[in-house]
Formats: C-alpha cells, sequence, structure tokens
C-alpha cells in the first residue's frame, strides 16, 4: 500500500504524520508513504500512489481564491505564501481525483480542497476567534460537533475536543462539497461530498489528527476512527 503525502515543510511534522498513518494497520501489514512536494518535482509519483494526503502548513496564496493581497491582518508575521507548493498541491489533487483515489486533507488541505472547488477563504479570523484557535507556542483546544447523517459522523461520532492551531478558514463553501462538522463557535471544521455516490472517498478536517495521536488525546474517534477509515477506503480501492 502507497500513500502519497504532501510535504508539510518540517521533517517532524512530516514523521507526525507518517507515524499516525501507519498506526492504522493491522498485523502483517505495510504502508510505504511517498513524500509528494514541488521541491521534490515528483507530481507523477501521484500515479504510483494508491491514496492521497493533502497535510497542513502555510497559507494557500489568495490568488487562488480571490482574497486580497495583505498577508493576516495583525500576525506580525512576514509574507510566508509559496506559489510553487500550491500549483502543485492542486495539481497533485487533480490527478488523485481523476484517479478516483481516496483523498484525505488535513487543516490547509481542507482548505486547498475548498479553493480548487471554487470556495473561498477567511484570510484571517480576526483576535477574538485567533484567540480560540491559532497556534501559540502550543495547539489550542475546543470543543467540535459532527452533523448528523454526514460520513463523518459515521466515523467520528458526535464529536468531542479537537486541537487547533490556524488562522483561516472556509468562508464560502465549494461546489459539490457540505459542510460536516463546526466548532463551538461556528467556524467550519470538516467538509465532505455533498453526494459521495460514485464518487472517491473524500474527507477534511480542519484539526490536526497526526497531533492529536501524538499527544494522546483523549477522543480517539477525532483522529484514530479516521485514519482507520481511510485505510479502508484504500483497501478496497486496491482491491478491485
Amino acid at each position: 500500500m502507497k500513500i502519497g503525502l504532501t510535504y508539510t515543510g518540517t521533517p517532524e511534522k512530516h514523521a507526525n504524520y507518517e507515524r499516525w498513518l501507519k498506526a492504522g494497520l493491522v498485523a502483517g501489514e505495510e504502508i510505504e508513504v511517498i513524500k509528494l512536494s514541488a521541491g521534490d518535482d515528483n507530481l507523477a509519483a501521484v500515479d504510483t500512489c494508491d491514496a492521497l494526503v493533502l497535510s497542513g502548513g502555510i497559507d494557500i496564496h489568495p490568488d487562488f481564491y480571490g482574497g486580497g493581497d495583505v498577508y493576516s491582518p495583525g500576525l506580525g508575521k512576514e509574507v510566508k505564501w509559496d506559489k510553487d507548493r500550491d500549483k502543485f498541491e492542486i495539481a497533485a489533487l487533480k490527478r488523485a481525483w481523476e484517479q478516483e483515489k481516496p483523498v484525505l486533507g488535513v487543516c490547509r488541505g481542507l482548505q486547498l480542497i475548498n479553493v480548487v472547488r471554487g470556495g473561498t477563504l477567511v484570510q484571517d479570523l480576526g483576535v477574538q476567534k485567533d484567540e480560540t484557535h491559532q497556534y501559540h507556542q502550543k495547539d489550542k483546544q475546543h470543543g467540535v460537533t459532527i452533523e448528523k447523517g454526514s460520513l463523518l459522523f459515521t466515523i467520528s461520532g458526535e464529536g468531542g475536543e479537537a486541537n487547533s492551531a490556524h488562522h483561516q478558514a472556509i468562508a464560502r463553501l465549494g461546489e459539490g462539497l457540505r459542510v460536516n462538522c463546526r466548532s463551538d463557535d461556528g467556524v467550519i471544521e470538516g467538509i465532505e461530498w455533498s453526494d459521495g455516490h460514485n464518487k472517491p472517498f473524500m474527507l477534511a478536517v480542519q484539526w490536526h489528527p497526526e497531533r492529536m495521536f501524538t499527544n494522546n488525546f483523549q477522543d480517539r474517534g477525532l483522529y484514530m476512527n479516521i485514519c482507520n477509515r481511510f485505510i479502508e477506503e484504500i483497501k478496497k480501492t486496491t482491491a478491485q
């Protein structure tokens, strides 16, 4: 089993994803995680993978969704966009969909899926919401409620406490998507196909399940159940 994983920016963070994905295996199974990145210039490697994980990381350039050219008002940070990464991951996502491969998005990955489907982003949640959602030295924690009847509900149940490390979020929802989860203060925390019939598995969450796994969060449904279901979906497609 091969899973393509977009490079989040540091070896340590990349390793978190690898550990999390491999924790979903049963005895005797193996996963090869393929690092995908603009720097490696290995878009064609998507063809050899059985599934795609879009990792977290820096903001998507606003040119891709008609946003403003001011970076993160109030954050006091220099511009840290990477158009090469954006272009590479957009192409990787489209390629995976064309080949009907399971896709899982995490944080930035959720936002990228929304943008590719024609949606837009809130460029900064603002001071009040940043207190709940934005990373400061460590991940924040907040409650999430999952919509009954959604794919995510069948995987994770009603919700619980998730981690949080973002200052952007979905504004206008992309075509063909549905919201399956929101934070206590109303921020969109998960998306999936509005109609998944005859479509490959696709799920994306705003939190970081790979770090919830690393830090042994109590609400395992929000991280291990997602990993386990993703692995199950890969097995279905590779068995065909």
